[in-house]
């Protein structure tokens, strides 16, 4: 897998950090662009809360365009490939997929991880770090569809797993798909 980008990317609570972790564990640099994110929250002193994040994506994209973690990020991309392969957590928007796929080429693998509404909804929902209510979903839900573009890159994905069964159960679909890249 040495040389190629593994773009994770899926709607919150999807699982893609699990699937991420995954091929991790098998040697590739993951880097979550997500931090970019954890990082200004920090900087600006704000606490980590739904709100906050997505004034911040906002203003990050306000700033530097749709593709903004994706062309923030490509410096750390571009070093992480010098020793082996990536797995990006997070590929958001179908402006940061068009900038990694043009930068890439055929090294650019994306891999949507996907499950419904109802069964995101209760992951978010008891999730120990920053759960999410009811109407906090379905705003980042329509969020990241109507203003962040990111059904795009989850059509445009090479690969697709279904994640509606067992944390084990996309563990080991993930190892499929780390296998399947070798």
């Amino acid at each position: 897998m040495t040389n190629r980008i593994i773009a994770i990317v899926g709607m919150a609570g999807s699982g893609k950090s699990v699937v991420a972790a995954v091929l991790e564990a098998v040697g590739l640099t993951r880097i979550r662009f997500g931090d970019l994110t954890d990082q200004e929250l920090q900087r600006r002193g704000l606490p980590v809360n739904e709100a906050n994040e997505r004034h911040v994506r906002e203003d990050l994209r306000n700033t530097h365009g749709m593709a903004a973690y994706a062309l923030l990020n490509v410096p750390r991309i571009d070093v992480a490939l010098g020793t082996a392969g990536v797995v990006v957590d997070g590929l958001y928007s179908w402006e940061e997929y068009v900038v990694l796929k043009e930068r890439y080429g055929e090294r650019l693998v994306t891999v949507a991880v996907v499950a419904s509404p109802r069964t995101r909804q209760q992951r978010l929902a008891s999730r120990p770090v920053r759960p999410l209510t009811p109407e906090d979903f379905a705003s980042r839900d329509r969020s990241e569809i109507e203003k962040i573009n990111k059904g795009g890159p989850i059509a445009m994905a090479d690969i697709t797993l279904i994640n509606e069964d067992s944390l084990e159960e996309l563990e080991r679909q993930a190892g499929v798909v780390a296998e399947g890249l070798r």
